[in-house]
């Protein structure tokens, strides 16, 4: 009897383990947007005047207007030709696809910012904690971002190249890995 219960608590527990992977590959699945392209993702803005609206259509009033090209937003949801993104700094809103880019870029720690002026974001010579330290990035500087390892990001930040950790930065997520 004891063997029983034994075998049907196993059986239970393999069941939920199946459910559960089952359950992660849908989220993946469903984690494209209609463009075929991953929901969130990161890209930047193409232009230096973006109108940020708050419904995806020319109709919505504009928001906020955002006047930096090559601004790291997230792609968070698709309708038609409009993508909802949000910033840095969790403002939310519609942008028109044709001004955004694939291109990568990021942001040093904007959750630092304010803390004091001895917070700063190492870039390293080489992606390692012991690598010589090359620069200090206030919280807030934007670098463009060439790669990720999904521990380090190989990025350029006023004309100094170099690594960042890549939990330091906004712009890539924890573990994403491209070239």
């Amino acid at each position: 009897m004891h063997g029983n219960v034994l075998k049907s608590c196993a059986i239970f527990a393999i069941g939920l383990m199946m459910a559960a992977v089952s359950a992660d590959l849908a989220v993946a699945q469903a984690a494209k947007g209609p463009s075929g392209l991953p929901l969130p993702r990161f890209v930047t803005l193409k232009s230096k005047r973006v109108n940020l609206r708050i419904g995806p259509s020319a109709d919505y009033a504009v928001s906020w207007l955002y006047l930096k090209q090559g601004l790291p937003v997230e792609i968070i949801q698709e309708y038609d030709n409009w993508r909802r993104v949000r910033d840095a700094d969790g403002t939310e809103g519609w942008v028109n696809q044709s001004l955004l880019s694939g291109q990568r870029s990021a942001i040093a720690a904007p959750w630092m910012k304010g803390k004091g002026k001895a917070v700063f974001v190492n870039m390293r010579r080489e992606s390692q904690p012991s690598a010589a330290v090359i620069a200090k990035l206030q919280p807030g500087v934007m670098m463009s971002v060439k790669e990720c390892t999904g521990d380090w990001c190989l990025v350029t930040a006023d004309g100094t190249e170099g690594w960042v950790a890549q939990s330091e930065i906004w712009g890539a997520y924890p573990g994403e890995a491209f070239k």
